[in-house]
């Protein structure tokens, strides 16, 4: 590993796809279920790499390559031995919910005192963390890094490469039951995280309401708590102010008398604790009270989650990167509770539930029936199986269906929420309103 290390300490970096070859980069070529980059090792060198980890016999003998067994596992052996070399403070972040959301506002309220790195988008699986903890060099104070999980062991091998001084769940729910098997073992996966804090002696971010994460903690006393209420010996606690369609945030330090008041440019009561982990995250290392409302306040999302989009003709209430059972009921719960008039929803079906999804999907058309969202439009056969017991609902197999009866109406003045599993694409409905 030593060897390969050098080179990469001479490389202008790591790249994955010949797409983006950049000069005297150092090239990994990745195999998976439906491509293997092996095949295109001579197209690296030839477009600028300066080296390539590949498991190509036929570049056996040239001094530009380094055969290996399995080139992503040699991806991450060497992120691993980079980490080793970091002395900075590495905040991991895992959860089923919020968890990207809560990456990004923990980075900027960082950022507002340190050099700070985070995950890029989504790049949070087992080539993504590798990826992103070789990204991290000696600019950098701290680091952010988000890890997701969708089978057993995911957050165990993730934690092994980034090696978390901090660690921080936003909440387990039930997402990828097909991989996990059931609600215990997203809960044991997730746990990973704080099974390697507790291991190294590390420090642990824990939300003080969330019963599950209590109990999973036990009584591991490197804890700094945040919650909604004071009275849980909380560093951070905070509540929902005026509502509106953004969130507005109280929130105070445990040595603090008045709360700050923080009004965000993210929608929906949820995201309370999100951005109460982050008010935590930068109290803890010494970020000012103002400046961490200030970054709070600024920051806005651009990924289709917990988003307000203005139109010529109507609102939309984008946040359609992702679902499951937990956060559409909390999308639905928050879109409800908003006082606004035209409304209507449009969801798209919650994917990998496994031998629940029948039943999740039943109970989001029973609350919708009940929250008296009657403009409702559904995709996916998940959703259309249960259509004649809900007759009042539009149902659709794909969203390309809900397109073409969209395209045929002009609507004007409507509040809508899109909001479903990032396979149904929704986010192409947009241009319709």
């Amino acid at each position: 590993m030593e060897h390969l290390y050098s080179i990469f300490g001479r490389s202008t970096g790591i790249c994955t796809d010949t797409r983006n070859i950049r000069p005297g980069s150092l090239f990994f070529a990745l195999k998976g279920e439906r491509f293997d980059a092996n095949a295109f090792v001579a197209e690296a060198l030839g477009g600028g790499a300066m080296h390539v980890v590949c498991s190509n016999p036929d570049f056996a003998s040239d001094p530009r390559c380094t055969l290996v067994p399995d080139t992503t596992a040699a991806l991450q052996q060497l992120a691993a031995y980079h980490r080793d070399r970091l002395s900075i403070p590495v905040v991991g972040i895992t959860g089923t919910n919020g968890k990207t959301t809560t990456k990004e506002l923990v980075a900027a309220v960082l950022s507002k005192k340190f050099r700070t790195f985070a995950t890029a988008g989504n790049l949070n699986n087992q080539i993504g963390v590798p990826l992103s903890v070789l990204s991290v060099d000696s600019s950098y104070d701290i680091a952010v890094i988000e890890m997701g999980a969708s089978h057993p062991g995911d957050i165990a091998e993730l934690v092994a490469i980034a090696k978390p001084s901090h660690g921080l769940i936003t909440n387990v729910g039930k997402a990828h039951i097909q991989g996990f098997g059931s609600f215990e073992g997203v809960v044991q996966t997730k746990a990973e995280l704080y099974d390697y804090v507790r291991r190294t002696s590390g420090t642990i971010f824990l939300n003080a309401d969330n019963d599950n994460l209590v109990r999973m903690l036990g009584d591991y006393p490197q804890r700094v708590c945040y919650g909604t209420s004071d009275a849980r010996h909380c560093l951070v606690s905070g509540r929902i102010g005026c509502q509106s369609d953004f969130m507005q945030m109280l929130w105070k330090t445990e040595a603090d008398a008045d709360y700050c008041i923080v009004t965000t440019q993210i929608t929906g009561s949820y995201n309370l604790e999100n951005a109460l982990a982050a008010a935590t995250v930068g109290t803890f290392f010494g970020v000012d009270a103002d400046d961490i409302c200030q970054a709070l306040s600024e920051y806005r999302p651009t990924n289709s989650r917990s988003q307000i989009v203005e139109t010529s003709r109507n609102t939309l209430l984008l946040d359609a990167y992702n679902a499951n059972p937990s956060s559409m009921n909390a999308s639905l719960d928050n879109f409800a509770s908003l006082a606004r008039s035209g409304k209507m929803a449009i969801l798209g079906a919650m994917r990998e539930l496994g031998a629940i999804s029948s039943d999740e999907h039943r109970h989001i058309l029973e609350k919708l029936r009940h929250s008296g969202i009657c403009d409702a439009w559904l995709v996916g056969p998940e959703f259309a199986e249960h259509a004649a017991q809900f007759p009042e609902f539009h149902f659709f197999d794909t969203t390309e269906d809900l397109v073409k009866q969209l395209s045929d109406n002009d609507f004007r003045h409507r509040f809508v929420l899109i909001k479903g599993s990032r396979s149904n694409r929704l986010e192409q409905l947009v241009p319709l309103f």
